[in-house]
Parts: C-alpha cells; sequence; structure tokens
C-alpha cells in the first residue's frame, strides 16, 4: 500500500503542492467582475468558461506528484514523473493565462458615473500559482532524482 511520508518532500515539491492547492483556493475567488455606480458583480474561476480547466489541470500537477512521492506504482506511465509534472503545469498555466488574456476590460465614465469591468484578484492568483508551479516543475525536472527515486514499482 503507497504510504506518503511528508518529511521526505523537498522544497521544490512543497511549492509544488502548495500551487496546487492555491490553484484550487483561487476557483473559488471572483476572476472577473464588473462595477458601476458602486454596484459591483463578479465571476468565480468556476464560471469563467474554460479557465477552471486550467486550474484543475495545474491541480493534477500536484496530484500526481503525492502520488509519485508516496509509491503509487506508476510504472504504466511510460515518462518519467518530472516530466508529467512538468507538462500539467504548463499546460494548466498556459491555460489560464489564455483566458486571462481574452477576458475584455475597460473603464470609463461621464458626468460623474463610471464604470470598469476586467480580470480579478483569482485569476492572477492561479496565473501566480501555476507560474510557481512551472519554475519548481523546471528545477525538478533538472534534478530527475528527486521524484524519480519513488517511481520504482
Amino acid at each position: 500500500m503507497a504510504q506518503l511520508d511528508v518529511k521526505k518532500l523537498t522544497n521544490l515539491d512543497w511549492v509544488i503542492v502548495g500551487g496546487a492547492g492555491l490553484a484550487f483556493i483561487s476557483t473559488f475567488l471572483p476572476w472577473y467582475s464588473a462595477s458601476v455606480l458602486g454596484f459591483s458583480a463578479s465571476v468565480s474561476g468556476w464560471s469563467t468558461s474554460y479557465g477552471w480547466l486550467g486550474a484543475l489541470i495545474m491541480i493534477g500537477a500536484g496530484v500526481y506528484l503525492l502520488m509519485a512521492k508516496s509509491g503509487v506504482n506508476l510504472s504504466q506511465v511510460k515518462v518519467k514523473s518530472s516530466q508529467v509534472v512538468i507538462g500539467l503545469a504548463a499546460l494548466g498555466t498556459l491555460i489560464v493565462i489564455i483566458r486571462w488574456a481574452t477576458l475584455p476590460s475597460g473603464s470609463g465614465g461621464s458626468g460623474g458615473i463610471g464604470y470598469s469591468y476586467g480580470p480579478s484578484a483569482g485569476i492572477y492568483l492561479a496565473i501566480i500559482a501555476g507560474l510557481a508551479e512551472c519554475v519548481a516543475a523546471f528545477m525538478l525536472l533538472r534534478r530527475p532524482e528527486a521524484v524519480e527515486k519513488t517511481d520504482a514499482p
């Protein structure tokens, strides 16, 4: 049976797992908001079209890393665990960045009536979490023994 010993997780592992946790939390925060006349409305990551998919993929990178570190038999996967982790982290981050880039934004006003709309804190948190995951996963890829020693069946 697979057993995870958290004492054996490296700082890079914690960055990836923490990034996955932040990506999860970010999906419940506002990703897009609009305000006019003192009224505002926002939508979470779950309501911004395909943006949530990127966050789920980033979460998957953290889960896969934990599975590899806990000794789960991943011998059926033909690539190294560090390659899977960086692939998932990069793909998820790319999807969230594309969602951010395609969200309309603007502001204006006339006669004392102002309005604004655009991306909000949640999507920025998801992007930061994804970039942190990517950097940590790249560093793990450069040091493959950090993940690979646990892949043996």
